[in-house]
């Protein structure tokens, strides 16, 4: 997706004409890049960003949508999961480019090219969003510590609040760190997967089958005590195509030192930042598709009674379910990948805070208040719905299902902004998208629209029972 093919001379003026003020100004531009070191040299030390926003895609809201719809449908929903990560590439190769080339995140390009009004609601929505990542966040890693340890739901949800300290201690070792252990925790995700779908035996030809679109996956026929696959669809597509990532890779492609004076330089970062987030979102992909498998293989025909992460947990300990690979090893694998998810979002959600608040609002405060403040958001929802339900898990989940919808449905607005920007000669010049992959944008933005507002229409229908 890279338009770095097209020739052009070098020119020795300023690619970009901005306000001066740098996106997390204490990383940006810090990391160097080898000028005459091979492709995978350069590759090596431009990878990173793409890890940050691979997060996103895998964190606990993908678990619950993508199981529930193995689960349910078997491998009908992979071709959902493929489709969007096809998506997600191209909104992240959209994004990292903006950052790259007008050295703006997606909040302060918003915010520089709109009025008042426009700037403040699309802030509201970004921070609604925001706080529903945050949500899913809070309820993976607070039903992970409780499994792990048995400590009561309320006490493990209130122990999120400080996982701040964990991010704050993180910062004082650089942002190479971060990164580092950011992409380890990933990979623990990804073998503890390969390890759990291995054992699993699924069908591959039914595997290979589904991820060919199918007309099913936009059905509203429940299955008994199940989402339609219509809600699934949205729940994948809101917990893998995430809003706030668009923000975050903005700015986080701006941690790598790039001459902006020379356009060559320039060019080679976008194709570097297209490498990093492509190989990073096909590992996201790869563990977004084993969770629906697992799902699929294992918990086919018992849908409705994985409700929650409790039950999927306990599901792995009981023969009559998982058979005979059932085991409590297995089921505290299960759990520590699910805490490590939920550690990861945390980290990559404070920093599209920062960036957000900054970027629309040209307001800085400190780090540890931002993320007290949106932590503290994202708490209460939760925290009341605990006390509500008594801990129920599967009441936490289906509200952790509700926050993916709920981002695929504010989704667009972050979209819209990032697609015409980009394929702008005005904002981009030499840099605009070219004309297919302009296309390829405005169509994934239709789409997502449309079935958006059919997830809306039947939602108030089913409300006031005009179904």
């Amino acid at each position: 997706m890279d338009n770095s093919t097209q020739g052009s001379p070098r020119k020795k003026h300023s690619l970009i004409e901005h306000t001066g003020e740098k996106s997390l100004e204490e990383v940006n531009g810090t990391i160097e890049i080898p000028k005459n070191g091979s492709f995978w040299r350069r590759l090596l030390a431009f990878s990173g960003p793409g890890a940050l926003v691979a997060v996103g895609y895998m964190d606990p809201g993908n678990w619950v949508t993508s199981v529930a719809g193995g689960a349910g449908y078997r491998y009908l929903l992979l071709s959902i999961v493929l489709i969007s990560s096809l998506i997600a590439m191209l909104l992240q190769y959209m994004a990292g480019k903006l950052g790259i080339v007008k050295q703006e995140d997606l909040a302060q390009a918003t915010a520089s090219r709109t009025n008042r009004l426009g700037r403040y609601t699309l802030w509201v929505f970004t921070e609604l969003a925001l706080m529903a990542t945050d949500i899913a966040e809070v309820i993976g890693g607070a039903i992970a510590l409780h499994l792990l340890f048995g400590w009561p739901m309320i006490v493990t949800v209130l122990l999120t609040a400080f996982d701040v300290v964990l991010l704050l201690l993180l910062m004082k070792f650089g942002f190479r760190k971060i990164e580092a252990i950011v992409a380890t925790l990933i990979l623990t995700i990804l073998v503890v997967y390969v390890y759990l779908v291995a054992l699993s035996h699924p069908d591959w030809f039914g595997v290979l089958a589904g991820y060919m679109p199918q007309p099913h996956v936009l059905s509203t026929h429940q299955v008994s005590g199940l989402d339609s696959p219509l809600t699934l669809t949205a729940g994948i597509i809101g917990a893998t195509v995430m809003p706030h990532n668009l923000y975050l890779h903005s700015s986080i492609s701006q941690t790598r030192k790039v001459n902006h004076e020379d356009h060559e330089e320039v060019r080679d970062a976008v194709r570097l930042m297209t490498w990093d987030s492509n190989i990073q979102l096909t590992l996201a992909f790869v563990i977004n598709s084993l969770l629906l498998i697992l799902g699929a293989a294992l918990f086919y025909g018992h849908g409705a009674d994985l409700g929650s992460f409790g039950a999927m947990y306990r599901a792995l300990q009981d023969n009559s379910i998982a058979g005979a690979i059932a085991s409590p090893f297995l089921s505290t694998l299960f759990a520590v990948a699910l805490l490590a998810s939920g550690q990861n979002s945390t980290i990559t959600g404070t920093l599209t805070g920062e960036i957000v608040m900054e970027g629309f609002l040209h307001l800085r405060i400190p780090m540890w208040l931002r993320r007290v403040v949106t932590r503290g958001l994202a708490l209460l929802p939760v925290v009341a719905a605990t006390i509500y339900y008594g801990g129920d898990e599967a009441q936490l989940d289906s509200l952790l299902t509700n926050s993916q919808v709920f981002l695929s449905i504010v989704l667009p607005f972050s979209m819209a902004p990032l697609i015409y920007f980009t394929s702008s000669k005005k904002v981009m010049g030499e840099f605009a998208n070219p004309k297919w992959i302009t296309w390829l944008g405005w169509i994934s933005f239709v789409t997502l629209t449309i079935i958006n507002i059919w997830i809306v229409y039947n939602s108030i229908t089913g409300m006031f029972g005009l179904k």
